[in-house]
């Protein structure tokens, strides 16, 4: 007689039905061309109002003849963490590339935005010491700091004052450290790091920026928040991605010389996996070049985002308290959000419904990523389409 064994995973399964029945669970497209202003996907041709292309770069021929020609005096992949074979010259020219860009010190460049922030937090503080964390920080933020054991006090969305609060409540610490998102990814809206540097130097705490959605949008030619509030110098370690605005992939923690060597010593991403790959690094550094040379695509993202927000509120579209090319649709319910990115995608367009646990229950909405790749006749079509959408469906 055969005997059945438990079903040790049943429960998986009920909890995948359930997200269904909620509107939650996550269809993934699968897009069959190259990332930039259309997109194809499913033989379907669309606008892309999805990725965080900020500035075209994903497709950019300077950058791919960059990641050629790279691999031909390069090869492909460093086969070896940073600290034992896999440092390039590549490497060192991209961070110190990126330092000149930023305005800082020094750089060291790792694997992922998300690897920056798991290399960096645990670094930097440990048992016995405290996080003050803003509470709508990145996923990134909140694993790092639970893998750094230290306590961490949450403090309400981009409130100075509740941070003063918290930080004279916790009185038992070794080292403290405030962080926060530079731009926080769902609403658009900026973090007041003027005011939050100013309660880090009156405490004296270590402050941390993860300026992922900030690097090439904000700041002179996308220099980033610390640029944006000219706080060069004041700001201990800003985090940020190569995978964005920079339309390649990496991650990059710059500030004090001190910070970036001990995250050499200490970053376990760093130490333990390997280093980004030559076409990868290539990329990168032509990116830098291209916004070291002008500032045309920051300010075309700039002006497309302006026609987008004003268009979408013109019709009476909720796009929330966005400050930055990020443009949230806010819809409410998860089944509605979804049922709206489909019409979308009938229509043309491609923005995909974000709910919860990515954003609270109830706060469902279509993120529209504005890009330098649009153009006027894009963003005007794009506008149609939600316009249309929109009455169909009794938004607007």
């Amino acid at each position: 007689m055969i005997e059945t064994k438990t079903n040790n995973t049943a429960w998986i399964d009920e909890e995948l039905a359930n997200l269904k029945e909620a509107g939650l669970f996550n269809m993934i497209r699968t897009i069959d061309s190259p990332m930039d202003a259309w997109v194809t996907i499913d033989g379907q041709h669309l606008l892309n109002f999805c990725a965080n292309n900020y500035l075209g770069l994903a497709n950019h021929a300077r950058l791919r003849d960059a990641a050629k020609q790279a691999i031909d005096s390069h090869g492909i992949g460093p086969g070896a963490v940073r600290t034992i074979a896999g440092t390039m010259s590549l490497h060192i020219e991209l961070e110190k590339r990126l330092a000149e860009f930023k305005r800082a010190e020094a750089c060291i460049t790792l694997q992922s935005g998300f690897t920056a922030n798991l290399a960096t937090i645990p670094a930097i503080v440990g048992r016995g010491d405290v996080i003050f964390s803003d509470e709508l920080n990145h996923a990134s933020i909140i694993d790092a700091c639970r893998l750094s054991r230290a306590q961490t006090v949450r403090y309400a969305h981009n409130d100075v004052e509740d941070l003063r609060r918290q930080i004279d409540a916790t009185t038992e610490y070794n080292r403290r450290l405030i962080v926060t998102d530079g731009v926080f990814s769902m609403d658009g809206d900026i973090a007041p790091l003027d005011k939050i540097c100013e309660v880090a130097e009156e405490y004296g705490i270590i402050l941390m920026v993860d300026d992922a959605h900030g690097e090439g949008v904000l700041g002179e030619g996308g220099r980033g928040i610390v640029d944006h509030f000219g706080l060069h110098g004041r700001v201990d370690i800003e985090v940020g991605t190569l995978s964005k605005a920079f339309g390649v992939v990496g991650g990059l923690v710059a500030g004090k010389q001190s910070i970036v060597d001990w995250l050499r010593q200490r970053g376990r991403p760093f130490l333990f996996s390997s280093a980004m790959t030559v076409p990868d690094t290539a990329a990168c550094i032509e990116g830098v070049k291209l916004l070291q040379e002008s500032t045309e695509l920051v300010d075309r993202l700039w002006a497309n985002a302006a026609i987008f927000r004003q268009g979408m509120q013109e019709m009476g579209f909720n796009t929330g308290f966005s400050q930055t090319p990020i443009v949230p649709v806010m819809l409410g319910e998860a089944p509605l959000a979804q049922q709206f990115s489909r019409r979308l995608f009938a229509e043309g367009v491609f923005a995909m419904a974000i709910g919860y646990p990515t954003v609270p229950q109830g706060k469902a909405r279509i993120r529209v990523m504005n890009s330098a790749a649009h153009t006027g006749s894009d963003i005007e079509q794009a506008l149609e389409i939600f316009g249309r959408v929109g009455k169909e469906l009794g938004v607007i």
